[in-house]
């Protein structure tokens, strides 16, 4: 099993930066993408930023020149710099992981595509 430990939430004032961090651990063969969404209270879960393995980053539209998505190969660690900071930037931050692990299996072990979640760390922004 992979874990993920999402840290660096709290309460920020508008205006200010945040920086999430999220630290993937287990049996991980290769990851295919890190990424992290956000849920607000009465809203669906929502893509906020993702990188894949090659480094390709895409973002939601309204983040775009605000947040940047970076990641630590070596650490499996990805982090989310959020600067300018939105009272509607407000929602739980879920760190997601799409990686390739080994399975035992009894004919022999076999490469499988795996999804993880974190259990997401709180952002308010509020004056």
């Amino acid at each position: 099993q992979v874990e993920l430990v999402e840290s660096g939430g709290g309460l920020v004032q508008p205006g200010g930066s945040l920086t999430l961090s999220c630290a993937a651990s287990g049996r991980i063969f290769s990851v295919n993408s890190m990424a992290w969404y956000r849920q607000a209270p009465g809203q669906q879960r929502e893509l906020v930023a993702k990188i894949t393995g090659g480094g390709d980053k895409n973002y939601a539209d309204s983040v775009k020149g605000r947040f940047t998505i970076s990641r630590d190969n070596a650490k499996n660690t990805v982090y989310l710099r959020m600067n300018t900071l939105r009272p509607e930037d407000t929602a739980v931050y879920y760190c997601n992981l799409n990686y390739d692990s080994y399975t035992d299996h009894p004919m022999g072990p076999i490469l499988e595509r795996h999804e993880s979640w974190g259990r997401g760390t709180q952002v308010i922004v509020s004056s």
